[in-house]
């Protein structure tokens, strides 16, 4: 198994430091970035054990998500690669997740 995350994942980790880099400071932003990019290699050793994605279901692409902090890390499996496809804000309404 292996990790990749994808463009708009990488879009959406961007936004995140932005975000954090702005309205707090660069080593909150980097500490931020730096536990969502860590938290997905649990995964290589069991890719199941995060929850199931319930607001993503009617695609049937299997997405699931693991919590770090205040965000979902939204993936799906293909095979032999694990696609990290959102870092997704708790507290934001439902719609804005990216399959």
């Amino acid at each position: 198994m292996r990790l990749k995350i994808t463009e708009p994942a990488k879009l959406r980790a961007k936004d995140i430091y932005d975000y954090y880099l702005e309205n707090a400071s660069k080593s909150i932003a980097q500490k931020i970035i730096k536990s969502l990019k860590d938290a997905p290699k649990a995964l290589l050793k069991n890719p199941y054990i995060g929850q199931i994605e319930e607001t993503l279901e009617p695609l049937n692409k299997g997405h699931r998500y693991l919590v770090e902090g205040n965000y979902k890390i939204i993936y799906r499996i293909e095979g032999e690669i694990i696609y990290i496809t959102d870092f997704f804000h708790t507290k934001q309404h439902p719609d804005k997740k990216r399959p």
